[in-house]
C-alpha cells in the first residue's frame, strides 16, 4: 500500500504542476480557480492508494471523479488513474468484473469524445482504446502469474502438510511397534523370572544346586530384558533414533534358543521347524518369533504345573504355518476362553483377550495372515497362525 500511496502522490503533484504551469503561461488566467482544480486533483488520485486492498471501490471512485476531471481538463492523472484501475480489477478481482469496467470506460470515452467536438476525436478514441487494451493485456498476464504463484504456494503448503502428517503417522506406527516389543520382552522375561524364583524357593531347602541354577537363569533373563528395555526406551526418548546402537531383532532362527530358555524355566518344549525359513522377510520372521514367544509365555503362566508344549513351524510354498499347543488346562485359561472365545476368521475376529493376544492378532494382521486361538481338540490350548511369505501387491 505504501507504493500505491507514493504513486498517487506523484500523480497528484504532476497535476498540481500542470495547473501551476498553465497559470504562469497564461498569466494567471486559468479556466478553473485553484480551490476547484486542486481538490479535484486530490480526489482523482486518492483512491489509487487503495487499489490493491479494495480494487472495485477504488476503480469506480476513480471512474466517477474522472468525469469531472476530464471535463474540466485539469491534467493527465485522469486517463492514467483509469488505466491503472482497469489493470487492478483484472489482476486482483477477475476477468468478469474487468469486462464490466472496460465496457463502462468505453461508453464514457465515446460520449466524452463525441461531445468534445474535436477534429481529432476518432484518433483520440482509438488511442484511448489502445491504452485500455494494453492495460487489460498486462493485467491478464500479471493476474495469471499471480494465480500460478498462489497455486504453487498452495501445493507446497499441501505437500508440507502431507509430509508432516506422514511423519506423525510413521512415528505413531513405530511407537506402537515398540510398545508391542516392550510388552513381549517384559511379559516373557518376567514370567520366566517368576517361575524360576518360585522353583528356587521350593528347591532351596532340599536341592541348593538346582536353586542356584534357577537363580542364574533369573539373573541372565533379567540382564537381557534390561538391555532390551534400555534400547527400546532410548528410541522412545530420543527424536534422533538413528544415533542409537542397533541390536539385531530375533527371527525364526532364534526359536531354538527360545525353546531352551523355556525348558530351563520348567516347560518342556518339543520344537519342530522346517529348514527353509532362512529367506523369510525380516518382518515375517520377527512376527513368527514373537507369536511363538507370546504363546509359550502364556503356557508358562497359565497352563499349570507339569504342562508340556509343542511348537510346529512349517513352510508350504508362499505361506508359513505356526502351531503352538500345550496340554495344560489352568483355571485362568478356561476363564480367558470363556470371556473371549475362539476365532476362525482372524485377524478381524481373533480373540480379544489381553495385550498378548491383541499383539499376536496385530502381528498376523499386519502381514496379511490369520490367527486362531482357543482350546486344542485333545485338551489344553493352542495358537495357530498362518502368515504369507510375501505381502500382497
Amino acid at each position: 500500500m505504501a507504493g500505491d500511496t507514493l504513486l498517487a502522490v506523484l500523480l497528484g503533484l504532476i497535476d498540481v504542476a500542470f495547473f501551476l504551469g498553465g497559470a504562469l503561461i497564461d498569466g494567471g488566467l486559468q479556466p478553473q480557480p485553484w480551490y476547484v482544480a486542486i481538490p479535484i486533483d486530490v480526489l482523482m488520485v486518492a483512491p489509487l492508494a487503495f487499489r490493491r486492498k479494495s480494487p472495485l471501490w477504488s476503480a469506480y471512485a476513480v471512474l466517477l471523479i474522472s468525469i469531472a476531471h476530464t471535463t474540466l481538463q485539469l491534467g493527465i492523472s485522469s486517463p492514467v488513474a483509469v488505466a491503472m484501475s482497469l489493470y487492478s480489477i483484472v489482476v486482483y478481482v477477475g476477468r468478469k468484473q474487468g469486462l464490466i469496467y472496460l465496457g463502462a470506460l468505453t461508453v464514457l470515452n465515446i460520449v466524452q469524445t463525441a461531445t468534445a467536438q474535436s477534429h481529432s476525436w476518432f484518433a483520440e478514441m482509438l488511442f484511448t482504446l489502445f491504452g485500455l487494451a494494453l492495460c487489460w493485456t498486462l493485467g491478464e498476464f500479471v493476474g495469471a502469474r499471480r494465480a500460478y504463484d498462489d497455486e504453487v504456494e498452495a501445493r507446497l503448503h499441501l505437500l508440507e502438510t502431507e509430509r508432516d502428517q506422514a511423519t506423525r503417522i510413521a512415528v505413531a506406527e513405530e511407537r506402537g511397534r515398540i510398545a508391542r516389543e516392550l510388552h513381549d520382552v517384559v511379559a516373557h522375561s518376567v514370567s520366566v523370572m517368576v517361575v524360576q524364583a518360585d522353583g528356587a524357593s521350593l528347591a532351596l531347602p532340599t536341592n541348593p544346586e538346582l536353586a542356584g541354577r534357577a537363580l542364574q537363569t533369573i539373573s541372565e533373563t533379567g540382564r537381557g530384558a534390561l538391555g532390551e528395555l534400555r534400547r527400546l526406551l532410548d528410541v522412545l526418548r530420543n527424536d534422533d533414533g538413528d544415533s542409537e546402537p542397533r541390536v539385531p531383532q530375533p527371527d525364526a532362527s532364534a526359536l531354538a534358543d527360545l525353546s531352551e530358555r523355556m525348558r530351563a524355566a520348567g516347560v518342556p518344549v518339543e520344537l519342530e521347524v522346517d529348514d527353509n525359513l532362512d529367506d523369510l522377510p525380516a518382518g515375517v520372521s520377527l512376527g513368527l518369533y514373537r507369536i511363538v514367544q507370546e504363546s509359550l509365555t502364556n503356557t508358562l503362566k497359565h497352563a499349570g504345573t507339569g504342562a508340556r508344549a509343542e511348537v510346529r513351524v512349517h513352510r508350504d510354498g508362499e505361506t508359513v504355518e505356526v502351531l503352538v499347543r500345550d496340554d495344560g488346562a489352568g483355571r485362568a485359561r478356561q476363564l480367558e476362553a470363556a470371556h473371549a472365545g475362539p476365532s476362525k476368521k482372524a485377524p478381524r475376529l481373533a480373540v480379544a483377550g489381553g495385550n498378548g493376544l491383541i499383539g499376536m492378532r496385530e502381528r498376523a494382521h499386519v502381514y496379511g495372515g490369520t490367527l486362531e486361538v482357543g482350546p486344542a481338540p485333545a485338551g489344553g490350548w493352542q495358537v495357530r497362525a498362518v502368515l504369507p511369505v510375501r505381502l500382497a501387491p
